[in-house]
């Protein structure tokens, strides 16, 4: 006997993943806003102009989404195409400032879940390994990137790992939001003062 196989409607399914996505950045702006243990889904729900049912059973519970928008932003990360490139280079100038602008971007491009997921540490039970998910990546990219600095002319005077803690010290995120956020800096200002500080230390 042949099973009927469900009806599954495009248009729905595309409507459902645009809820989906609206509940997902509007969640992630608020967390960031307000710190995730001041949000509840009912701010979420009426943020995206859904019910908090619909907010339930399109992406599950708060814990959920905070989740998800981490997995969002490791996906939009980019990492991976960024170190080609910056692997390609032969000069550690060209290196620095390509870190410099790559991180900026990132960093730029990614402030909103950075921020959902640096206010969620001090309540969220699995705040610490969110961050070190977000950041896994990240910081893989820049002891990648330190290891190629030692294959160019003049290498660092640092060793390897020295040299891949302070690009994490220079380009890592809380680099950036000590001087955009913190102190008020420019993201070009910030990206000048960073390339120009590493340049000097590591060239």
């Amino acid at each position: 006997m042949s099973s009927k196989r469900a009806y599954v409607s495009p248009l729905r399914e595309q409507a459902a993943a645009q809820t989906r996505a609206l509940i997902l950045q509007r969640a992630a702006e608020l967390f960031a806003d307000r710190g995730y243990g001041r949000v509840t889904v009912a701010d979420i729900a009426a943020a995206a102009g859904v019910a908090s049912k619909t907010v339930f059973a399109s992406v599950g519970s708060k814990g959920d989404i905070l989740d998800r928008i981490v997995g969002q932003g490791v996906v939009a990360s980019g990492y991976e195409q960024a170190m080609r490139q910056v692997l390609a280079l032969r000069t550690p100038e060209a290196v620095l400032e390509a870190l410099a602008r790559g991180t900026r971007v990132g960093n730029e491009g990614q402030f909103t879940v950075h921020e959902a997921i640096r206010k969620a540490l001090p309540v969220h039970e699995d705040g610490e390994v969110l961050w070190e998910r977000a950041t896994a990546a990240y910081r893989d990219a820049l002891r990648t990137a330190a290891r190629h600095l030692h294959t160019l002319a003049p290498p660092p005077s640092y060793p390897v790992e020295e040299t891949a803690d302070l690009l994490w010290f220079w380009f890592g995120p809380t680099g950036w939001r000590t001087l955009v956020v913190e102190n008020g800096w420019s993201w070009d200002r910030a990206e000048d003062f960073l390339r120009r500080t590493a340049a000097a230390t590591l060239c």
